[in-house]
């Protein structure tokens, strides 16, 4: 961090027990120019434990173009500046986009800083499966916009992570269990690191009526996870799988373009093949 480098750093902060702060992100925040936080009085309480005292600027997804401006002029004139977020990795439903964006197009090095991400540790420890998944943050806040945006993801075979707010956790839970299925298996995440930190697996119907009658499941930082849809065994294939069975049975016959698929995708040979005599 040489004075005529221009680094912004990324920097994930913990997403509760401040002993999962790495050592690196200490000595990257202690030896910033600046710190571009989300919420400078929350991140006070980091700055304190870990002594660190590099100034901080505000900055988060309502930040102004002149603020980002600022930002970028400083790394322009070889400052070093950390990004933070609340908690967690930065631009994860996290501020933090346009100002990494901007960087990049000003040829300013964007080096991230790993550490803590909420969806992650939940993915970890959940039970579901985590060799495909999809993570789609926090769901419309609207009744009739976050219904419709769990119909368009009732068909994903892959497990599917949500962040949400402990006010709408309950309804939301509720609206899984109508679109996804009573008996689709789900897990709440909620305060990881923390004291009272839950991990609860259930049909959705059940997870429902828990969160419902326990004001507690209400409360803290929440990450939902669904198991994905079961393939469906008969002709109809996702998008990924169709269109690697379209490469191969180009130059294939039917049989062996399916078994290669089925390699590939790991979508039932069987269901590939009957999709490809459909196709004729």
């Amino acid at each position: 961090m040489g004075p005529d480098q221009a680094l912004l750093y990324i920097v994930a902060t913990p997403i509760g027990n401040l002993a999962d702060m790495v050592p690196r992100a200490v000595e990257v925040l202690q030896c910033a120019d600046l710190v571009a936080a989300e919420d400078t009085r929350h991140s006070q309480r980091l700055f304190s434990h870990f002594n660190i005292d590099t100034p901080l600027m505000a900055y988060h997804d309502h930040s102004d173009d002149k603020r980002t401006e600022q930002i970028l002029q400083r790394l322009e004139q070889g400052q070093t500046v950390a990004l933070i977020s609340d908690a967690g990795t930065p631009l994860i439903s996290d501020p933090g986009y346009r100002l990494v964006r901007e960087a990049r197009a000003r040829g300013i090095q964007v080096v991230p800083i790993p550490g803590a991400c909420a969806f992650v540790a939940a993915l970890s420890a959940a039970g579901l499966p985590s060799d495909r998944f999809s993570f789609e943050g926090f769901l419309p806040a609207k009744p009739g916009a976050r219904e419709k945006a769990l119909r368009e993801l009732a068909a994903d075979t892959r497990t599917l992570v949500f962040y949400e707010a402990p006010h709408r956790v309950a309804d939301t839970v509720e609206a899984m269990a109508g679109i996804f299925g009573a008996e689709r298996e789900a897990v709440i995440a909620r305060e990881i690191s923390k004291a009272f930190e839950t991990f609860h697996l259930a049909p959705l119907a059940e997870l429902a009526k828990w969160v419902r009658a326990d004001s507690n499941q209400q409360r803290g930082e929440i990450v939902l996870l669904v198991r994905g849809a079961e393939r469906k065994q008969g002709a109809e294939l996702d998008s990924e799988a169709e269109r690697v069975m379209k490469l191969l049975l180009a130059e294939l016959p039917p049989k062996r373009a399916a078994a290669l698929a089925a390699e590939i995708t790991g979508v039932n040979k069987k269901a590939l093949y009957n999709w490809s005599l459909e196709q004729k």
